[in-house]
């Protein structure tokens, strides 16, 4: 199997889920915690193009940070630039957890789309 970067928060079951769906399939995993590691701004916009999805996916909408912001008005403002920024400055602002063989990326933990993207 593939050697995946899972940033992830330790705490969150979400988390805590998909490291255990992605062990489970044989994966060796790189664990990294998005709170005290979140990634640079350079690696965060490789991974949002690979991805194919769009910049604000990345956004952890329920987060208590991005609500205390007040983001859901700003970022439609915002350069594309300037919400990397934001995101990297700020691991709890991303949506997790986020893994990456350097090839694909996925946000979030649904188990559909962990079995299309990293079920080999």
């Amino acid at each position: 199997m593939s050697n995946l970067i899972v940033y992830h928060y330790p705490p969150c079951g979400t988390c805590r889920k998909a490291v255990k769906w992605l062990e489970a399939q044989g994966h060796q995993l790189d664990l990294r915690n998005i709170k005290e590691n979140p990634p640079e701004p350079a690696l965060l916009t490789e991974l949002v193009e690979l991805s194919g999805l769009e910049l604000k996916k990345f956004f952890n909408t329920s987060g208590e940070v991005y609500k205390e912001l007040g983001l859901k008005d700003k970022l439609s403002s915002m350069a594309k630039e300037d919400q990397i920024k934001l995101l990297s400055s700020n691991g709890m602002l991303i949506k997790r957890p986020l893994v990456s063989d350097g090839k694909s990326v996925t946000v979030g933990f649904k188990e559909e789309a962990y079995e299309q993207a990293w079920h080999k």
